[in-house]
């Protein structure tokens, strides 16, 4: 690779990681008032929809958008502009069909879907985002096309300018719903509008910008036909998205079940089970907060352990598992304690106007905070096994977890004496399951064998002296603070708890020597940081 091509990479990159930032950014903003403004209740169907949509969504979009970029990168590395330009034709009516599909699915079947989920309450909000699963699927084939050109520009543009308008009109529309007096599940349908309208303001932006930058390059290159390009776009595309859509269509059979239980099993009526889910909504955004900003850390190794894996330097590719593994080790272990450690403080900071909800949510994050750590270890281990080319074993152990999950769904939550508290129960072994068979795998599959005990007993010994002084610290304050403002002091409070427990978490990385300098040396400014911690 050129000096000027592998800029051009890195830039790409940068300009995806920078809006990937921006999104997380906005997205935070947006989830905290507008889980405030749902209430239990609504909560249960905004995500009852989404899911529906997350489903849709992978089924269309995980793995085409990735062939498309791939075809249309190895035609332009050829200078075969005819063929490029027929790929984008043949894929955009492949995604029309896609996209039409899985609207008529939310649109017109919206009451047997919402009736699937034990969930009719949720009909409005499902309904609400159905033009949006059309959107994405055109909005996808258009960011692989840049994307394949290596332009990443338009798709960070386009990402931002989806969650400014989620942010400015969903929470607005949710706001005056809620003001006006309406029912929960209009609020939910006025907040996910705002989705909808985002991926329509995306997709224009999108059309736009390919209508004004469309290739004057003439080319005397022959295409392939229409239907051989096809088969190249799902024959690429297809084993990717059964892979990346397994994990959405477990969640959307698992909601169903856990929703189905709550009123069969137990006899409560829909808007109890919903209120109950509700509140395990709120945990699970908490649970899915870490790992979106540790795993992008960590995958700076992977590309790097390939090309050593490539040359055969079986030595260097173990150093640069490791140091992933030391990476994960040390950013999610204390991310998963400080959850569960401060789990209820946490809740009732970010949902000062829903205090009950708080309350029962805390239970929940308690078991998920350990959880999250096990999410953290199941992303890396995936990259890894699709590193070393084994690209169906993520498949297959998803699968089993996801198996796991809906089965104790099923016993658990139907039991009346364990109710809503078996859906975290549940969550927590699905995700060891899948974690502790992806090590093994790795293990079995690596040309030298990670030492486990080595990689993870420092940073597990660091996290539980780290849990234990955030939970004494925070307890000191809440007793200080007592007299004062109930919110304020439990803010005041945990937020005490957390900076104490990053100083004593950082202090005893270095004095540990947990982390060395060769692990920091693909992370930006790596070096510097090294040099600074005296790491060796």
């Amino acid at each position: 690779m050129s000096s000027k091509k592998k800029q051009s990479f890195l830039g790409g990159a940068a300009i995806l990681a920078a809006a990937v930032a921006i999104v997380k950014g906005i997205g935070f903003f947006y989830k905290i008032p507008l889980n405030n403004i749902l209430g239990k209740e609504g909560k249960t169907y905004f995500d009852s929809a989404y899911q529906i949509y997350n489903v849709l969504l992978s089924i269309s979009t995980a793995g085409l958008p990735l062939a498309l970029s791939k075809l249309v990168s190895e035609a332009q590395a050829r200078g075969r502009e005819n063929e490029k330009r027929r790929l984008f034709s043949t894929a955009i009516w492949i995604f029309f069909a896609l996209g039409l599909a899985g609207f008529a699915v939310m649109f017109f079947g919206t009451r047997s879907v919402a009736s699937m989920l034990h969930n009719e309450s949720a009909y409005w909000a499902i309904r609400a985002l159905s033009p949006a699963v059309f959107c994405v699927c055109l909005l996808a084939c258009m960011r692989g096309y840049t994307q394949g050109q290596g332009n990443m520009t338009p798709t960070a543009v386009s990402q931002v300018l989806e969650a400014l308008s989620k942010l400015g009109i969903g929470l607005a529309l949710a706001w005056y719903i809620f003001q006006a007096g309406m029912g929960q599940e209009y609020v939910a349908a006025g907040a996910i509008l705002g989705v909808t309208v985002g991926t329509v303001l995306s997709m224009c932006f999108l059309v736009g910008y390919l209508a004004t930058h469309r290739s004057a390059v003439e080319a005397l290159d022959v295409s392939a036909s229409r239907r051989a390009l096809a088969s190249r776009i799902l024959a690429i595309g297809i084993p990717i998205t059964l892979s990346n859509s397994a994990m959405s269509v477990i969640n959307l059979v698992d909601t169903s079940i856990v929703m189905g239980r709550l009123q069969n099993g137990l006899g409560l009526t829909e808007e109890a089970a919903a209120s109950l889910k509700g509140a395990y909504g709120y945990a699970m955004d908490m649970l899915n907060l870490p790992p979106s900003f540790v795993f992008p850390v960590t995958m700076s190794l992977i590309p790097v352990a390939a090309a050593a894996l490539a040359r055969r330097d079986y030595e260097g590719t173990d150093r640069i598992i490791s140091s992933a593994f030391r990476l994960i080790a040390i950013l999610a272990l204390p991310c998963g304690m400080g959850l569960s450690v401060l789990s209820t403080p946490i809740m009732r900071l970010v949902l000062p106007a829903q205090p009950e909800a708080a309350l029962e949510a805390g239970p929940h994050l308690q078991v998920l905070g350990f959880a999250c750590m096990f999410v953290c270890v199941m992303n890396l281990t995936n990259a890894i096994l699709q590193t070393y080319g084994k690209v169906q074993l993520p498949v297959l152990t998803v699968v089993i977890g996801g198996v796991v999950k809906i089965v104790m769904n099923y016993f658990l939550v139907g039991n009346p004496d364990i109710n809503i508290h078996g859906a975290p129960i549940s969550t927590l072994c699905c995700y060891l399951v899948i974690a502790g068979l992806n090590l093994f795998f790795v293990w079995k599959y690596s040309p030298t064998k990670p030492k486990y005990f080595q990689l993870f007993f420092k940073p597990a010994v660091a996290t539980v002296l780290m849990g234990g002084g955030a939970w004494a610290v925070y307890g000191f304050m809440s007793r200080a603070l007592s007299g004062h403002s109930a919110y304020g002091a439990n803010a005041i409070a945990t937020l005490c708890g957390i900076l104490a427990g990053v100083i004593v978490y950082a202090i005893l990385v270095v004095a540990l020597r947990i982390l060395r300098a060769e692990d920091l040396k693909t992370v930006p400014h790596g070096a510097k940081l090294a040099k600074l911690l005296h790491l060796r």
